[in-house]
């Protein structure tokens, strides 16, 4: 099968290799960039907590002195395992929805045992903070990267959606599939993928192209991907 992955290459060299390993044709479409963000000084000692709700949050924070003790909530797999690598030792992670992530923090961490620090991009699809600062915890949120349209999309690479439209694309945000749709529409490729599986994280993110007529649409988490190889 062709797939196409549309995630920062560092973000999904590994399941390209994978792939191309169980003899699919690959194509690295990437639909946005992270950009860092300057957050200012933040004295971690003040914290018993601290949230990542994507692995971004992580690979743009100053880690060196951070205590890696803290116990630490990531909102997936994806996050959690980068959480480790980076040496956090008490690692909690949820299913890859944020909202289920706030249940977790609830029946983890008790309101008087400390201070949370939550670490996200500039753009968010719940107000976590919001939401447990209802629920009487004190948290303070850091931005420390946002998102960014990426629109230097190479006429090559046009040239090979319009000769060889992928079996499947993986689409990984909101934002992504906002991106997504945009340069479908740009290179009049929109009435192309009639035969195409789309594979979206999330409700949100396939409502964003459901104008484009998909063979069919599956919703996944992340790690989630070679198992719907399987499902096509």
């Amino acid at each position: 099968m062709h797939i196409l992955l549309t995630r920062p290459l560092e973000d999904c060299s590994d399941l390209i290799i994978k792939f191309k390993e169980l003899g699919h044709s690959v194509s690295h479409f990437p639909l946005i960039k992270i950009e860092k963000m300057d957050y200012g000084e933040i004295n971690f000692n003040d914290f018993s907590v601290i949230i990542f709700t994507s692995s971004n949050s992580i690979k743009n924070l100053k880690l060196e002195n951070i205590n890696k003790t803290l116990k630490c909530f990531c909102v997936g797999s994806t996050t959690e395992k980068l959480a480790r690598a980076s040496g956090f030792q008490n690692v909690i992670a949820a299913d890859g929805n944020v909202r289920a992530l706030k249940e977790l923090i609830l029946q983890n961490h008790n309101k008087k045992d400390g201070k949370i620090l939550y670490v996200s991009g500039e753009l968010i699809s719940f107000n976590l903070d919001e939401a447990l600062r209802r629920e009487g915890y004190e948290i303070i949120r850091i931005i420390n990267y946002s998102v960014k349209h990426n629109d230097e999309i190479k006429d090559d690479l046009i040239e090979e959606l319009k000769k060889n439209i992928p079996d499947i694309v993986y689409v990984y945000s909101e934002n992504s599939s906002k991106s997504f749709l945009n340069i479908i529409k740009k290179y009049q490729l929109i009435d192309s993928w009639m035969n195409t599986n789309l594979m979206c994280i999330g409700e949100k993110t396939s409502s964003v192209l459901n104008e484009v007529k998909w063979k069919k649409i599956f919703l996944f988490n992340p790690g989630e991907e070679e198992f719907l190889l399987y499902k096509v």
